[in-house]
């Protein structure tokens, strides 16, 4: 099966097929946060640092790391922000950038093998980020859209990310390093667009053999309890073979999906990481409710 491996200076992650589903914590985005874009242009990195420790406690396997602030140097606050993330925790990182000097620049100051996130369909972009990828030895997610845009058509979808499997293949990269982003568009807009990744998560499986993941949140975009929508959503998606998606681990909902799907999915022998996970708080409830009947007892 299909592995791809992600790592730090000292841990190591496994995308792939019959591998427990990975969680890639997406807060450390300064696009739509304003004040983690001023602090962070002012050199202040101690919210980056709070997400980071936050997003690791509740369940993430890797962080992906964005810098893109209008009108600020994007290599050197990416560079920044990876080396003041390596020193807080463990776990690999997704360097996130269109420009490409900021990729540059973060995986220049990488230590371990990173995820790139990411490359597109266009011939301009392909000849600009693999070279890179081969250069660092790193995976890439490879974005399904291309000059005329991001079709309807999961077919055409699919072709694109084809594409740059076989692009890749030119540069000496294997698909087992390169995470397809099947392009999750709002399902309060398109309403197929739940069964149109299904469908097309699984071709790529089973045609391409690459790993996937997604932006998760974008399937619930402008609905109410958003939450119940992406956790429903990535149910599906690990059944249909998705085996990754960038998210926020610190919605319950989401991480009790992911967690139960990978019992079904048999990716968490004997439950044991359900087991940890809800036991001791599933006991913690029952003490404190014979507690409160020995309250009332004595009242």
């Amino acid at each position: 099966m299909t592995i791809t491996s992600i790592s730090s200076a000292t841990r190591e992650v496994r995308i792939g097929f019959d591998q427990p589903f990975v969680i890639i914590g997406e807060r450390i985005n300064p696009t739509g946060r304003k004040l983690l874009a001023e602090e962070m242009k002012a050199d202040d990195f101690s919210r980056v640092e709070a997400d980071a420790i936050a997003q690791v406690k509740a369940g993430a396997h890797m962080l992906d790391i964005n810098a893109g602030i209008p009108l600020a140097d994007e290599p050197a606050l990416l560079a920044k922000a990876i080396q003041v993330v390596q020193a807080v925790t463990d776990v690999p990182l997704s360097i996130d950038s269109s420009i490409i000097a900021a990729l540059e620049a973060g995986l220049a100051v990488y230590q371990g093998k990173a995820l790139v996130n990411s490359v597109t369909g266009e011939d301009e972009v392909l000849e600009a980020v693999l070279p890179l990828v081969a250069k660092y030895n790193c995976a890439v997610v490879a974005i399904s859209n291309d000059e005329t845009g991001i079709s309807e058509d999961p077919n055409v979808r699919f072709e694109v990310a084809k594409k740059i499997v076989e692009r890749a293949a030119d540069y000496g990269i294997s698909h087992e390093n390169i995470v397809v982003d099947p392009l999750v568009m709002p399902i309060g807009a398109i309403n197929s667009a739940g069964l149109q990744i299904m469908h097309l998560v699984g071709r790529l499986k089973n045609e391409l053999k690459v790993n996937t993941t997604c932006g998760a949140s974008n399937v619930s975009f402008g609905l109410p309890n958003r939450n119940g929508i992406n956790a429903a959503f990535l149910t599906m998606a690990i059944a249909s073979g998705m085996t990754s998606a960038i998210t926020s681990p610190l919605h319950a909902e989401v991480m009790q999906a992911v967690l139960g799907a990978n019992v079904m999915m048999g990716n968490d022998p004997n439950c044991s990481k359900w087991i940890e996970q809800f036991r001791a708080a599933e006991l913690g409830d029952r003490g404190d409710a014979r507690s409160k009947r020995k309250r009332r007892r004595r009242g």
